[in-house]
């Protein structure tokens, strides 16, 4: 038994052993641990913890203007009513604020929930409408309110605890002469989550509150004008209280843009794009007998020797004003309704219309730098290839004449036969390995089928087509044209059965060899129909290339960058694309044809009692077919001294009518008020600022007269009613 109880003993001892052992160790661990977080990384935990009794406060900067070439605003700033609500008072309420929002929301005509998601903390599980900035500011729920509103939270303040009204700043569209300019200026929304994190990412100071560009300048100047919002650290106690101020950085208010865009010329542009639609609706298209629709419209009026915009207006357009406050879903809805015409579209560089005869310039361009002479071309009413007949406008005939006559006289026949003997040369059907195609070739030269550049977002690239691109075209589209072929059209057969069949026709013929290159493709794309489609912005740059002697500038609006205190930031210098291949002779050749146009050519009624003794002017007419649709009306002119023309205007009407009827008269109206004309005091040394505005050090905008209604212009002549 002895034994038995001294083996026990022992097994007890070496149990209390190994017990002690591992007490040892585990107060071993907790006493490094210890020293670890206290010694090694205690510096580390105690900034974590002071950073948590830190908060920031952001002080939003100011927009910069937009002004126009004289320093007039286009858009500025204007004080206005916003109410806030501040959450820590909010929820210090009996109810949690319930009762305050229900009567806020009463006020605003809107719901408790919709006020309460605005002032909710933002988090990974909240989602949007929430409060991304500091909880120790008021948050803005209602911007640009009513006096009447903030009276009613104001004067009955024990009834609204946390809610105060307060000045603001929002967007103003001034209008000197009572101009739109929607399209150019843009608007402001909220900021979204992508742009959040772009901005984090880059270090920039942005909250979910905050407006930024969308569209037109705003959006591609916005980095510039938004500024940089101001930073207050603020110390806090442990129940979020406000205890001192530990730094402060004040923000920097926006530059201001300053434009090429003028403020007198906008408004005309835009009167008379207006006059133009107007004078379309009131014709009747004789090919349906009905009156012209005129859907759509734009004018671009452009510097020639900068490629600066002085003018750009597009219709059907919309009030810029019903974005300030926040836009309604209904109201956005009108906006980009398909059956209101699409007003937040711009048809002066988002818009894509046939360039009709105005295409002709680049045709003549290219045949003569192809070896085409300017001497006799036969001008017959009709020219037919492979069992196809294309006509001149109502078969006119003018026998044999001269190129510069041809395109006085906007004839289609001339340019039809010299663009089948160059689709010959390339080959026809078989094409060559590297086929030339001194057309299209031409038009790229000119920038057209791409970009200009503008610096404005979403422009349209318009297309030219070539052999490539018809191929192309073709592998995409083969397995639906083919279907098309078998199926047809049944959505259509009820409502138009002719359409339904003329549809399915062109899909059997597609199918089968639609990625050939026919001759009626080649020559009815040398008189701007087909597949060639532009912008006017496009076309007005082709023919400020020809006017100034073959430089190709990339259109600008900004002109410069203007820091509030009045320092220059950034100047904007005229961009040049590329030099035209073109010969001297050419670009000669294209201006007599043009100034014979104007004055005794298809543009000539456009230009009647014109002086053209002081200010010549260069002109040229279009009228392109479009299956389905009336006549688009084309009219470029420009003018200015022999030696150095400088304003262009482009004018598009789509189903319009004629050029000259429909667009002339305005684009002959806006140079006349460019140049003095519709005042009786003809200039050709006619010039709009180039200098820059002064804005003084304290911030203020050159003293201008007032800008409030434009000169009444002379009665308008009768409608001509030549065909081109």
């Amino acid at each position: 038994m002895t034994s038995a109880s001294s083996r026990l003993a022992d097994r007890r001892r070496a149990r209390l052993m190994v017990l002690r052992v591992l007490v040892l160790a585990l107060l071993g661990t907790l006493v490094a641990r210890l020293w670890y977080l206290q010694v090694r990384t205690g510096q580390t935990f105690r900034d974590a913890a002071a950073a948590n009794d830190v908060r920031t406060v952001i002080t939003p900067a100011v927009r910069g203007d937009i002004l126009d070439d004289l320093g007039r605003p286009l858009v500025d700033n204007k004080s206005a009513l916003t109410l806030s609500v501040d959450r820590n008072a909010l929820m210090g309420t009996k109810d949690h604020g319930a009762s305050t929002l229900a009567r806020l929301a009463s006020v605003l005509g809107t719901t408790p929930q919709a006020i309460s998601e605005q002032i909710r903390p933002c988090t990974a599980q909240v989602s949007k409408p929430c409060w991304n900035g500091s909880l120790l500011q008021p948050v803005p729920i209602a911007r640009n309110v009513s006096v009447q509103q903030a009276l009613d939270v104001s004067e009955q303040h024990e009834l609204y605890p946390g809610v105060t009204a307060g000045p603001d700043t929002v967007r103003r569209f001034p209008a000197p002469y009572n101009l739109n300019a929607a399209h150019i200026l843009g608007y402001l929304s909220p900021v979204t989550e992508k742009e959040l994190t772009a901005a984090e990412a880059k270090g920039e100071v942005m909250q979910r509150s905050d407006l930024v560009g969308r569209a037109g300048l705003e959006e591609t100047y916005d980095s510039y004008l938004r500024g940089q919002a101001g930073q207050t650290q603020v110390s806090v106690d442990i129940l979020g209280h406000a205890q001192s101020t530990q730094a402060s950085t004040p923000p920097v208010n926006g530059d201001h843009l300053v434009t090429s865009i003028d403020a007198r010329i906008q408004a005309v542009a835009e009167r008379e794009l207006n006059n133009a639609v107007s004078r379309a609706r009131s014709q009747i298209s004789p090919i349906d007998g009905k009156p012209y629709v005129a859907d759509s419209a734009a004018t671009v009026v452009m510097d020639a020797r900068t490629g600066r915009v002085v003018a750009m207006a597009s219709t059907p357009t919309y009030d810029p004003n019903v974005w300030t406050g926040g836009i309604s879903q209904s109201d956005y809805a009108a906006l980009t309704s398909a059956s209101a015409g699409t007003p937040l579209l711009s048809r002066a560089y988002q818009g894509q219309f046939a360039p009709g005869s105005t295409f002709k310039a680049v045709t003549t361009a290219a045949m003569l730098q192809d070896g085409f002479s300017t001497g006799t071309y036969d001008c017959s009413p009709n020219f037919s290839i492979g069992g196809q007949s294309f006509h001149n406008m109502e078969g006119e005939s003018y026998g044999p004449i001269s190129l510069k006559r041809a395109i006085e006289v906007s004839c289609d026949t001339v340019f039809y036969g010299v663009a089948y003997q160059m689709w010959q040369r390339d080959g026809g059907l078989h094409p060559i390995a590297h086929p030339l195609e001194p057309i299209a070739t031409m038009a790229h030269a000119f920038g057209l089928g791409a970009k200009t550049g503008i610096d404005l977002p979403g422009e349209a690239a318009g297309d030219i087509q070539t052999r490539a691109e018809k191929q192309s075209l073709w592998n995409n589209m083969h397995g639906i044209w083919c279907k098309r072929a078998k199926d047809g059209y049944p959505e259509l057969m009820g409502s138009d059965p002719t359409r339904a069949q003329y549809l399915q026709a062109i899909a059997k013929e597609n199918c089968a060899d639609g990625y050939e290159y026919q001759p009626g493709d080649a020559v009815i794309s040398a008189i701007g129909q087909g597949g060639d489609l532009v912008t006017p912005l496009q076309l007005a740059r082709v023919y400020a290339a020809v006017a100034n002697g073959g430089t190709l500038y990339q259109p600008q609006i900004g002109r410069a960058l203007i820091a509030p205190d009045g320092k220059v930031v950034k100047d904007m210098a005229p961009i040049v694309t590329r030099k035209l291949p073109l010969s001297g002779s050419t670009l000669a050749f294209l201006a007599d044809a043009l100034h014979g146009t104007s004055m005794e050519g298809t543009a000539g009624p456009a230009f009647a009692g014109w002086p053209e003794n002081v200010i010549p002017t260069y002109a040229k007419t279009g009228t392109a077919e479009v299956y389905g649709k009336q006549t688009t009306s084309c009219f470029v002119g420009y003018a200015g001294t022999e030696t150095g023309p400088r304003y262009v205007v482009a004018m598009m009407v789509s189903q319009g009518g004629t050029g000259v009827g429909t667009s002339g008269p305005s684009v002959a109206a806006i140079l006349a008020a460019i140049y003095g004309v519709d005042m009786g005091h003809p200039n050709p040394n006619s010039t709009l600022p180039t200098a820059l505005p002064v804005v003084r050090p304290d911030g203020l905008l050159p003293a201008l007269p007032p800008a409030t209604s434009l000169p009444t212009p002379p009665p308008p002549s009768p409608s001509p009613t030549t065909n081109q």
